[in-house]
């Protein structure tokens, strides 16, 4: 049973851990979407700028 005690509590620390990793990786994740999504919109916002600016322009 000793084993068995060192070796669950041996695992909850490399649990603990693991998700602590995971949840670090997943926050990396969100932040880097986040800022490819704004980087997108604001991107696609500056075409539509050209675009509205070419339509508008004085010929």
């Amino acid at each position: 049973m000793t084993d068995g005690t060192k070796e669950g509590s041996a695992g909850n620390g490399r649990t603990a851990k693991g998700q602590d990793r995971e949840s670090r990786i997943e926050r990396g994740v969100m932040i880097r979407a986040g800022f490819y999504i704004f980087g997108t919109h604001l991107f696609a916002g500056f075409v539509w700028l050209l675009f509205y600016l070419g339509e508008h322009a004085h010929k």
